[in-house]
């Protein structure tokens, strides 16, 4: 069956398969969801293993698979907390009767049921088993309390089953199974346009990612920085009505959808590009870029051979993209990002002022938990003194809930600003 999805980025689908023979179908479920653009990761419990291995679902998904409650290696051994963060959706399929029990009951005995129970993000199963079990009581009394609990139960589907049973008890195939899981991702998007329509009409340039300063034509200087923060705010922008611009340095990452993308190397080229969307009209600049300091004097024409203990090298000052396009005339509304080990707010404080910004964010990249590898952040952002508004603490989150609460901050300094005696 083909079927036609948009993509979905940066959303994350925790898939738990459980013991039945439509577990061979999850395994199909996984490259749907895949192709729609989706990150998925696989919980298997051990019932699910008699008829499908891990190594399909690692293949498939390109993750390890999850079998155990107790993992020494994911956080100490709490890898059902790890995973109950990360998922932004828990999709069961197939569901089995002994998991809708546990799940109705509250059991915690397995990484499943304990995952379930720890998840905050929305949990849908989709149960497969014989007509006669599903018409069972005890399965319907369960399925009516999970409903209660506010579970989403995707309907069997009817016809000939393994055991030579007809009747309901079928799973969905793997394609409407990712149809609607997608359809409810981009129902959730036109949602968060609706609430977050906060900056329709205006143009958004994000600058994100590290840049790379050349040595010579097979070495370069660079950072860590991956672009996360900055793909997701502007997913978070164009959600929110804006038209973006995104000058991304070299990252590994998709063009987040409706988002135009420039892609750049150097810090130098960074700032050009800058300044022509300057002329475009740009309304709000974000700086989220991990630029480098220094650039090397004079970039060897050919590769730097080694021939001693010791290289000298020159290096010079970088432009400070932000501060240059903050202290334009036609100056759009500055918010500027503040990436520290130490002294974190102290410095960020600091940089709104010396820059002239109007706006900034900091956080502390000396932590494992948000730092630049991380698809969680924690941020404080800091106003410029003549909108009156109070300092914003942004609690641990998905860097696409972060980006959101970004742009609801961006919303309310325009629309606060008292103008300075």
């Amino acid at each position: 069956m083909s079927f036609d999805l948009s993509v979905i980025p940066n959303k994350n689908i925790v898939l738990a398969v459980t013991g039945g023979i439509a577990a061979y179908k999850s395994a199909i479920l996984v490259r749907r969801l895949k192709d729609a653009g989706f990150n998925v990761r696989v919980v298997m419990t051990h019932g699910a293993q008699a008829f499908v291995t891990p190594l399909t679902f690692q293949a498939l998904s390109g993750n390890p698979v999850h079998t155990e409650l107790l993992n020494p290696e994911a956080e100490a051994g709490m890898g059902h907390i790890e995973l109950a963060r990360w998922a932004d959706l828990l999709l069961v399929a197939p569901a089995s009767c002994d998991t809708l029990a546990k799940f109705a009951a509250g059991l915690a005995d397995d990484l499943l049921s304990t995952l379930y129970l720890a998840t905050k993000s929305p949990v849908w199963v989709a149960p497969a088993m014989n007509q006669q079990m599903w018409a069972a009581k005890a399965t319907q009394r369960n399925l009516n309390t999970l409903v209660e609990d506010g579970v989403h139960v995707i309907m069997p589907d009817a016809g000939s089953q393994a055991c030579g049973d007809v009747g309901l008890g079928r799973m969905p195939e793997p394609e409407d199974l990712a149809r609607q899981v997608t359809q409810y991702f981009h129902r959730a998007q036109r949602a968060i346009a609706e609430k977050f329509g906060m900056l329709a009409g205006k143009h958004v340039v994000i600058t994100a990612g590290p840049t790379r300063e050349a040595m010579d034509p097979v070495r370069y200087i660079s950072n860590h920085s991956t672009g996360k923060m900055g793909f997701a705010l502007a997913a978070a922008c164009y959600a929110a009505g804006a038209k973006v611009t995104l000058i991304a340095g070299p990252v590994s990452l998709d063009t987040p959808n409706g988002v135009r993308r420039i892609n750049v190397s150097s810090a130098v080229k960074m700032l050009e590009i800058s300044m022509q969307m300057l002329d475009e009209g740009c309304d709000i600049f974000i700086a989220t870029a991990a630029v480098a300091d220094y650039r090397v004097a004079e970039v060897a024409e050919h590769k730097i051979k080694k021939t001693g203990d010791e290289l000298n090298i020159s290096l010079i000052k970088n432009p400070d993209i932000v501060a240059t396009i903050a202290q334009q005339q036609k100056r759009p509304f500055m918010v500027g990002f503040a990436a520290e080990t130490r002294n974190v707010e102290e410095y960020a404080a600091g940089k709104l002022v010396a820059k002239k910004l109007d706006m900034i964010a900091c956080n502390d990249v000396s932590r494992p938990d948000i730092g630049f590898a991380s698809d969680e952040n924690a941020m404080m952002v800091f106003f410029a003194e003549q909108y009156q508004m109070q300092k914003r603490e942004l609690e641990k989150a998905s860097k696409q809930e972060i980006a959101q609460q970004l742009v609801e901050a961006i919303h309310d300094a325009l629309h606060h600003e008292i103008e300075p005696v």
